[in-house]
């Protein structure tokens, strides 16, 4: 890990050249529905409520990023729905994976919590590049904040968006909180429209780690708000149409 930063920057300052995450299809474990990962998130948050200059992430679209996939407008329908169902053929005879999260990493950008073990996440991440490589072409561009090449699973807590001093933040909110456990069963991709900081996703499909299990039940389209549990297509993929913009208040 590197070295705690002196000072937060704006992590949305204009970066030229750069992979762009703005009007883009991204695989993500996206962890809001998990109660346990909303209080720990809702508890950081609390403890740095008197500094300003952090944006939240919505505690519906808390998540751990996986892999971009590539610009929305590039990638149609069909396309995301083939990336989808290779993933899940890929992770059918993955078992759903436990980590933990508890080390609270200080990036000049972002303030996140590291998984353990990271490892564990591997066959998650290899099935992504290998769905989003195999259909699209697509080099692989692991998760970031920072654009950094190696992928360190971990939740983001919260963006910087303008420049202070980070000990201050360190210190009201330490480098470890209480140990958060997360099974993870679950792989989606995620229309994220506009530019990030809106919050304005939707999911195309999940590909679920099965286990060598079949679903034990059948699948079936759904139409409804993405708070809704409804599926579609064959076993082990989830296809989805959500609301747009649902954002928690304050983000």
């Amino acid at each position: 890990m590197s070295p705690l930063p002196r000072e937060f920057v704006n992590h949305w300052r204009e970066r030229p050249g750069e992979q762009s995450f703005e009007d883009a299809l991204v695989w993500h474990v996206l962890l809001g529905e998990q109660a346990a990962v909303r209080t720990v998130a809702a508890g950081a948050r609390q403890r740095l409520a008197g500094f300003g200059s952090l944006h939240w992430t919505p505690l519906r679209w808390l998540h751990l990023t996986v892999q971009l996939a590539g610009p929305a407008a590039g990638i149609g329908q069909d396309v995301r729905q083939e990336m989808v169902a290779r993933a899940s053929a890929r992770l059918a005879t993955t078992a759903p994976v436990t980590v933990t999260f508890s080390q609270v990493y200080y990036h000049p950008e972002a303030i996140v919590l590291v998984a353990s073990p990271a490892g564990a996440l591997t066959p998650v991440l290899e099935a992504a590049q290998a769905a989003t490589r195999e259909v699209t072409g697509a080099r692989d561009v692991p998760g970031r904040p920072g654009g950094d090449s190696a992928w360190v699973p971990h939740l983001t807590l919260c963006y910087s968006t303008g420049e202070q001093s980070a000990a201050p933040v360190i210190a009201a909110l330490g480098t470890t909180l209480p140990p958060c456990q997360v099974t993870i069963d679950r792989l989606s991709l995620v229309l994220q429209n506009g530019p990030e900081q809106l919050w304005d996703w939707q999911r195309v499909g999940d590909a679920h780690l099965l286990g060598g299990q079949r679903r034990s039940r059948p699948l079936h389209p759904d139409r409804s708000s993405d708070r809704g549990a409804g599926v579609a297509g064959s076993a082990g993929i989830r296809s989805v149409s959500s609301g747009r913009n649902e954002r928690e208040p304050g983000c």
